[in-house]
């Protein structure tokens, strides 16, 4: 199967934090990938943007180090050099008046060029890189702004964050940026449901039993503790990625295809979202295995408090998931590195087979990483001799094996996102309404532990997460899909 690869419009891209980690990681890799593509035009301009005093030849010889680092296993030489001539660099400050001017002059005025600026930073300088913009004449009403999370810290600070890129920028010149949107599978999730009559007849509280949400880490908190122990679980995963794939599994069918049609329908999920007892709730810390730190240890805070694992029971009050629960769970330190979505149909209601056919039920796991793709567990005979015995086997669609090749060399999470920067699209954007309506259900549940003074159950580094986190599941009657990379 080949891809077809649509070029983007020429456009000036300014990577405000362009010498920082995420920009050598993520951004300027993954642009080399769409450059290698075909997608980003040879006319179109990179131009990081840093405290640092920098030339740009030192600029190109990081972005070089760090294509060989993190970008395609196999870059042709040329490839590289010709993405290099696209770059530029500028020494800015975002807090005072020094580059600007020069930032200025080298961005172009001509017609038909996309101008965005990628916020790669923390939130504390956004104010002040808004009020540059504009202060400077940089940012007029086509500009595109990109802006990475947190998106605040809690509801007041999301809407003051809000008001403040709203003095600048109007509503459809911000895309606030998270790249679980921008993953094949969860794109993927859209086009199962609503282009599948199969599957949307039955996505609703009389055909599922209940849909599980997880996201499981290897990695601990080390190199984040500062920011971490600040925001725990519930704010670094469960308010923005899973509550963005909550939205996703349990949305009405749009409209259309369009950026505020999808949008308007997620919202709507985010409002009708009950709230969460505290004993459907349950908090972890990761304890040391000897090997590796403990999360205290990690955070350098004996006396931490915070959650490095969540997991929760949360309903949809609307016709479609009335009584159906919302397994979430996330956390660190776990036993692999996995992230599903598992939507569980109910049993047959009456088997034909009887009592000794087991119990079965049809899974359809959407697995976002790693080996991203699609499982339809369905149940049929196992073969041989010795009577009606059933079995429960997969249709299987990973991507990579069913696409091919194309699908191992498609693109990443930011740099599709990157792409539909250029292209105006924010479908794949939360909108300021949808962040502050998933802060108004999130801080009454970190207000009503801290409240209380509840402390995280320890639970060991490389296990699935605390005991009580099984027991929340399984007292329904229900079991956890095992974690498994």
């Amino acid at each position: 199967m080949v891809s077809r690869v649509i070029p983007v419009d020429p456009f000036d891209l300014v990577i405000f934090g362009g010498t920082g980690d995420l920009a050598r990681r993520k951004i300027l890799p993954g642009l080399f990938r769409r450059f290698c593509a075909g997608q980003m035009t040879r006319d179109s301009r990179i131009i990081g943007a840093a405290r640092g005093d920098m030339d740009e030849t030192a600029y190109r010889d990081m972005v070089r180090e760090a294509i060989a680092e993190f970008g395609p296993s196999r870059s042709e030489a040329c490839a590289v050099e010709d993405f290099l001539s696209c770059l530029g660099y500028v020494s800015v400050d975002a807090r005072g008046d020094d580059g600007w001017c020069d930032l200025k002059s080298a961005l172009r005025e001509e017609e038909g060029i996309v101008r965005a600026f990628y916020f790669s930073v923390g939130p504390s300088p956004l104010k002040k890189l808004a009020e540059r913009l504009r202060q400077h004449g940089l940012a007029h009403d086509e500009v595109r702004i990109v802006v990475e999370k947190p998106f605040g810290h809690n509801l007041a600070s999301a809407r003051a964050l809000n008001e403040e890129l709203a003095r600048h920028f109007d509503e459809s010149q911000i895309y606030r940026i998270d790249h679980y949107l921008g993953k094949e599978t969860v794109q993927n999730l859209m086009a199962v449901r609503f282009g599948n009559m199969l599957f949307e007849p039955l996505w609703n509280a009389q055909y599922v039993d209940h849909i599980q949400i997880t996201v499981a880490e290897t990695v601990g908190v080390s190199g984040r503790g500062s920011y971490y122990d600040k925001s725990g679980a519930m704010r670094d995963m469960v308010q923005n990625h899973l509550m963005q794939l909550l939205c996703l599994i349990a949305m009405e069918p749009p409209a259309r295809f369009d950026p505020d049609a999808v949008r308007d329908e997620k919202l709507k999920v985010i409002r009708a979202l009950d709230p969460v007892d505290p004993d459907q709730i349950v908090r972890g810390q990761y304890t040391s295995d000897g090997a590796m730190a403990s999360y205290r240890e990690d955070v350098e805070n004996a006396a931490s408090k915070t959650e490095s694992f969540i997991a929760l029971k949360c309903y949809i009050s609307n016709w479609r998931w009335a009584n159906t629960p919302f397994y979430l769970r996330t956390g660190k330190r776990l036993s692999d590195r996995a992230s599903e979505i598992a939507v569980v149909f109910k049993e047959t209601p009456h088997s034909i087979f009887g009592i000794d056919s087991g119990r079965h039920r049809n899974v359809l796991s959407i697995r976002l990483q790693p080996n991203e793709g699609m499982t339809l567990g369905v149940t049929i005979k196992e073969p041989g001799p010795g009577g009606m015995r059933l079995v429960d086997v997969p249709l299987d669609m990973t991507f990579a094996e069913a696409l091919g090749p194309d699908a191992e060399e498609a693109a990443d999470a930011y740099e599709r996102l990157i792409m539909d920067v250029i292209r105006g699209n924010q479908t794949l954007f939360m909108r300021g309404d949808e962040v502050e309506a998933a802060w108004a259900w999130t801080d009454p549940l970190i207000e009503g532990w801290e409240r209380r003074g509840d402390s995280p159950k320890p639970y060991d580094a490389g296990s699935a997460g605390p005991d009580d986190a099984a027991f929340l599941i399984n007292r329904d009657g229900r079991r956890w899909r095992r974690i498994k990379s």
